[in-house]
């Protein structure tokens, strides 16, 4: 519960207008889009700058009340479940590109704004924001920040680290600070900016951020290769790469996705094959021909029963976000959709198909497999009902096997999802007790009185999925 005066004193910042903490209100914030996590803050609370983000961060600091910064809760982590309860904080407000700087080639935004939206804003002026997770249609700058967000393009491009420049941030005790910045090069000090980004909300509160931009490609080409052999599609992933070919795109999707993305979005993709390669490239248009011709000869020298390119820009469009579709499409089977992100290198692509496939069988599962192959990021995606407690603890199990065979093959048990309070049980397996004390170092450092997101990273216990109500 939030005291009284702290109440009081939180409207007096916000206005009551944008301080709810009736059972309605804090129910529609009480879970984020990971499946069996639900906890009920004390309140929702959305500031209307940075000013008023530094006020109320003094005020919870002094009262030992959580803060769990959220964008559109769109990650799979439960990084923005309230599972401590105190304020979730909302930046509907703060959603403004504040500039476009065509001389630095950077954008200048508030956390809340939306990520398709500044895409499109910037390639107006003929510049280009590569980062594109799946929910970028509602997804928030802010959210990707925290979660460090990936998406279709990160094989070429990188991922949202890769375009942060500088922040503006809020300390737990309500400190500002600025890292970074339209530089180019800046060596000064540590590198505060790559340790924020990505720390999902429990180091500080990102207000701003400077974003660096780079020129629209000249072309793009797409294309599909199709496969009856999983294992002839992952080894023709790890040959593109190894012909120092880097695509813009090179996702693979199995058949049972497949089967599922064609009824969801029925645009032709074939259902009678084992695996397709949906692959991308864009550059100057002479390059391009170049290196969509080698894939496509890579392709067919690895089994491939059929390499074609998209015959127009509105083919292409539908395949890729058919493929974006993937876990809407998923979430259709069956009541519960859990959905992973288990990564390795890109040599051991096939290897972690396989050992997901074997482990599917083993625990009596049906596992759909899509992901970025071209990074070595997969998505295992099992549809489920989180009613039936004898199939979900199969599914636990095999999730499990799944991780620990991520990191056998010198991998990890997150790429882009994050870690939040799900795999939070799992993040020792990766970086051992040196590690772990490491992170907890920085945490106690930044944070003394635990109030930035409790609850996530670092874990208490085993791993379960927890609904929590007050």
């Amino acid at each position: 519960m939030i005291p009284n005066e702290a109440k009081k004193r939180l409207i007096q910042i916000v206005g009551a207008e944008n301080y709810d903490d009736t059972k309605a209100g804090r129910l529609v914030y009480s879970y984020d889009a990971t499946p069996q996590f639900q906890s009920l803050p004390d309140a929702v609370v959305a500031p209307r700058n940075t000013q008023e983000v530094a006020e109320i961060a003094k005020i919870c600091n002094e009262y030992r009340i959580p803060i769990v910064p959220r964008g559109s809760g769109t990650n799979l982590c439960a990084g923005t479940c309230p599972v401590e309860g105190g304020i979730v904080l909302l930046f509907k407000h703060m959603n403004r590109i504040l500039e476009i700087d065509e001389e630095n080639l950077t954008a200048t935004v508030q956390p809340g704004v939306i990520t398709l939206d500044l895409m499109r804003a910037v390639e107006e002026k003929g510049l280009f924001y590569p980062p594109d997770p799946g929910s970028m249609k509602i997804s928030t700058i802010g959210g990707n920040i925290s979660e460090n967000s990936g998406g279709l393009r990160g094989l070429k491009y990188g991922v949202t680290r890769d375009y942060v420049l500088g922040l503006e941030v809020v300390l737990a005790n309500g400190d500002v600070i600025r890292t970074g910045g339209k530089l180019a090069k800046d060596v000064a000090g540590y590198d505060l900016t790559r340790l924020l980004v990505g720390a999902e909300g429990t180091l500080g509160i990102v207000t701003e951020a400077t974003l660096k931009l780079i020129p629209m490609p000249e072309t793009k080409q797409t294309m599909l290769a199709l496969y009856q052999d999983l294992e002839a599609a992952a080894r023709s992933v790890s040959k593109i790469i190894a012909n120092q070919i880097i695509p813009a795109t090179l996702e693979f999707l199995d058949q049972p996705t497949l089967e599922v993305v064609e009824d969801y979005a029925r645009i032709g993709l074939p259902t009678d094959v084992k695996a397709v390669l949906l692959i991308e490239q864009d550059g100057p248009k002479e390059v391009v021909e170049r290196d969509m011709k080698k894939m496509a000869d890579i392709c067919r020298s690895e089994q491939a029963v059929s390499v074609e390119l998209a015959r127009s820009e509105e083919e292409a469009e539908a395949l890729r976000t058919a493929r974006r579709a993937a876990l809407s499409a998923l979430a259709r089977l069956k009541p519960t959709t859990i959905l992973e992100d288990a990564t390795v290198p890109r040599s051991e692509i096939a290897k972690m198909v396989k050992a997901i496939n074997e482990i599917a069988a083993k625990y009596q599962l049906k596992i759909c497999t899509f992901g970025h192959a071209g990074d070595g990021n997969l998505h295992p995606t099992c549809p489920t009902d989180a009613r039936n407690r004898e199939e979900m603890e199969r599914v636990e199990k095999a999730f499990e096997e799944i991780f620990a065979k991520a990191i056998e093959l010198g991998g990890t048990i997150t790429g882009e999802h994050g870690v939040g309070a799900m795999k939070a049980p799992y993040l020792e397996w990766k970086l051992g007790p040196a590690g772990i004390a490491a992170m907890k170092a920085i945490k106690q450092a930044l944070d003394p009185n635990n109030i930035m997101n409790p609850g996530k990273v670092f874990a208490k216990s085993t791993r379960k999925r927890v609904v929590v109500t007050r």
